[in-house]
């Protein structure tokens, strides 16, 4: 007798979820909600480091986009080095995507151990403060969503968190690595100046 898993029905949910594809869209009030949420979630983590809070406010106007197929959130740097929802029609100066496409093959990696891809783009600088928020900020995801969500949901979240470090750190690297191999010090490309010719 052939017995079926006690997965099947999240299994069955992503694939439903991802034939959907780009058609399906929630609500704007619960959007809305979510993205306030996080945003207020984020801030009192915030709160607790002034150093985060300090570099955060060196930052301030920037707007920092995360998204995911067509699950976006655009991120507002305050003076006050907090952050708040940027406008819609904002210009992102950092973007982070989220390449894998399918919802079961994104949750497959993360249950795998895999890190699913990111893709980042723009500011450097904004990189690396970003990159050193989350690397001296404490906080453990898991645990607080877990008390939300559950633990295998709140588990996927901090894969994907944790995937979004990795590939700023590899950005940031990278571009670091790029600048100093065309002769540009970090002092002028902080200051935007470029480098004098020698």
């Amino acid at each position: 007798m052939a017995t079926q898993s006690p997965f099947s029905f999240v299994t069955d949910l992503l694939n439903q979820l991802g034939k959907l594809g780009s058609g399906f869209q929630p609500p704007p009030w619960v959007v809305d909600e979510a993205q306030h949420r996080v945003v207020l979630l984020l801030n009192h983590v915030l709160m607790q480091e002034p150093e985060a809070m300090t570099r955060l406010a060196r930052q301030k106007g920037q707007v920092v986009l995360m998204q995911w197929r067509q699950f976006n959130m655009k991120l507002l740097a305050t003076p006050a080095g907090l952050l708040d929802r940027a406008e819609p029609h904002a210009a992102a100066d950092l973007t982070l995507t989220v390449t894998d496409e399918s919802p079961l093959q994104l949750a497959q990696a993360v249950l795998r151990g895999d890190k699913p891809g990111v893709r980042i783009e723009g500011d450097v600088q904004l990189a690396a403060e970003v990159n050193w928020l989350v690397d001296h900020v404490r906080w453990d995801l898991e645990d607080d969503l877990a008390r939300l969500i559950g633990d295998a949901p709140a588990h996927t979240v901090g894969q994907v968190a944790r995937s979004v470090v990795t590939a700023l750190r590899r950005f940031v690297g990278s571009r670091r690595n790029s600048d100093a191999a065309a002769g540009v010090d970090e002092a002028s490309v902080a200051s935007g100046a470029p480098k004098a010719a020698p």
